[in-house]
């Protein structure tokens, strides 16, 4: 997730969707409501919730230009990917 800015957030989810809604609604206390991140600028999917979990840890231990480029490798201009989810 990012902000207009280009905050970045990382994180796991089992429901994405609702993760997402909830972002941007500003339903969650902390980093995200704090630093207005409620855009969807890249995922993964897996049915392997460790594997998830150990894939979030690498990511948020990495670089902020490691990550962006990550995002900016299928998302170069930061797209909300779930702009059109709750229309």
């Amino acid at each position: 997730m990012a902000s207009l800015s280009k905050v970045i957030y990382t994180g796991v989810t089992g429901d994405l969707k609702s993760r997402v809604y909830q972002h941007k609604n500003k339903l969650i206390d902390g980093f995200t409501k704090r630093y207005n991140v409620n855009q969807l600028v890249w995922f993964e999917e897996t049915d392997d919730i460790t594997a998830a979990i150990m894939v979030e840890k690498k990511i948020k231990g990495w670089l902020r230009r490691k990550k962006v480029a990550l995002i900016e490798e299928t998302n170069p201009n930061w797209e909300d990917l779930a702009k059109e989810w709750f229309e």
